[in-house]
């Protein structure tokens, strides 16, 4: 579950800058945005994307629609639809058949209205290549003619994939959900499984369909693994918060939407009794507590960034927490004030350097910060984990360490792996062991 290099292009560098129009959120999701799609047909000819092979001379691999078919989880997330557990959680919701039900397909397909399906398209192929890439009609063309770049494509209406900023917010608008489809503790009641999301790890879980080499390079650019886990971080902040401030998404009934709050902090055997203090929150046992893994990590970064304002969303997180014992004002005036101190983060971790010493400084801060007992939640150490897998790549990418010492270290990150596997058989104290055995094996740089 290490994570890779992603690569930004270069033909439109401006993207990363504070000032980008992905930044400034100008470019729709394939889902929001009014293009027609094709359907994954159109991609999938022996000449496109669909050879059975890589080619030699190529400079993609062509092969990215059969990679997608046999390997990629979202080429049956259609499928998962007809299963009898997917219909029981539809019963249980009172939608009637699974793969009929816009909740369900809006995440699990391609689920553009109608007017916006060519003849060709299918629901049925799952979350295919314009879910991701945006519908194809204006790009397609000037795409497969070998006349355009990539920011022509761009320009036509190609989802800039390879930016970070814009991958976070496409991913999330699934893994977490958006005012048009959103994620309800209603759904996983139902019987839906827990989301959790990291965009580093996640996009390198998933089967690659793109050969960064330095030809993809050269047209696109690099980014290190430890950007694109800040900037998704960064991202799932924002869309927490702007959720909780959401009056259609942060009620049910008279509750608060629960979705917001940690899962484990109510959903584990009561023979397993894991609850500790952590000065961050002070939150006691027994009562519900707001998700803030990805907070922690924001925290982590901005003591590096920017330590002043580090301090400021600590002190804000800590004001959420305390607002949800007060009241429903209480804890929109509190989201509010931290979304406040956070507005812009985005924008600065997308065109922020990540140097040599950065990245060492971020990981000593991960495992101080762990080794502090910060990480007692279970969330708070499965996105722990999954920092340190990226900034070990980015170590090891960047030449920082031995490609032997980054295969030493991989395997001491394991033993993390191994404790968070099971969430509700997840122990802290068996965490902090495997967080000192890492502590101990990185080198002092």
């Amino acid at each position: 579950m290490l994570a890779s290099v992603i690569a930004v292009f270069s033909g439109l560098s401006a993207f990363l800058v504070a000032g980008s129009a992905v930044a400034q959120g100008q470019v729709d999701i394939p889902f929001i945005a009014e293009d027609t799609h094709l359907g994954v047909a159109s991609c999938a000819g022996s000449s496109c994307h669909g050879a059975l092979e890589p080619w030699t001379n190529s400079t993609v691999m062509q092969n990215e629609y059969i990679v997608w078919e046999e390997q990629d989880p979202h080429s049956g997330a259609y499928k998962t639809l007809l299963t009898d557990e997917s219909q029981r959680i539809a019963t249980n919701l009172g939608l009637g058949r699974a793969e009929e039900a816009d909740l369900c397909l809006d995440c699990h397909a391609d689920n553009v209205p109608i007017e916006r399906r060519a003849k060709g398209f299918q629901i049925s192929d799952g979350v295919g290549c314009e879910a991701c890439h945006g519908g194809a009609v204006n790009w397609l063309g000037r795409h497969i003619s070998g006349e355009a770049n990539h920011a022509a494509n761009l320009t036509a209406g190609l989802y800039p994939t390879e930016d970070p900023v814009a991958r976070a917010k496409l991913c999330l608008s699934c893994h977490f959900g958006t005012e048009d489809r959103f994620v309800t503790h209603r759904i996983m009641g139902a019987g839906h499984p827990r989301l959790a999301f990291e965009l580093d790890t996640y996009t390198w879980t998933q089967p690659g369909h793109v050969a960064i080499d330095a030809d993809y390079q050269s047209r696109k650019g690099n980014i290190s693994s430890v950007q694109v886990w800040a900037v998704g971080q960064a991202v799932a902040v924002d869309s927490l918060l702007e959720a909780m401030l959401d009056q259609n998404r942060n009620t049910d009934g008279i509750f608060p939407e629960l979705v917001f709050f940690d899962c484990h902090a109510c959903h584990h055997p009561m023979s397993n009794v894991r609850w500790a203090p952590r000065e961050s929150h002070e939150i006691g046992p027994g009562i519900p507590r707001i998700y803030d893994a990805n907070l922690i990590m924001m925290q982590i970064l901005l003591q590096r960034i920017d330590p002043a304002l580090a301090d400021t969303v600590a002190t804000r997180s800590k004001l959420l927490h305390q607002a949800s014992l007060q009241g429903y004002d209480a804890v929109i005036g509190a989201a509010r004030a931290l979304k406040d101190a956070t507005e812009g983060v985005i924008q600065r971790l997308a065109s922020h350097e990540f140097t040599a010493r950065d990245t060492k400084a971020l990981l000593a801060g991960l495992l101080t910060e762990g080794l502090s007992g910060e990480y007692v939640d279970y969330a708070a150490a499965e996105q722990a984990t999954m920092a340190a897998s990226a900034m070990l790549q980015t170590m090891v990418d960047d030449g920082m360490i031995s490609r032997a010492k980054y295969i030493e270290l991989s395997a001491v990150l394991n033993d993390c792996y191994t404790v968070i596997e099971k969430d509700e058989e997840y122990d802290p104290r068996q965490f902090l062991v495997a967080l000192q055995r890492l502590e101990s094996a990185v080198p002092r740089l």
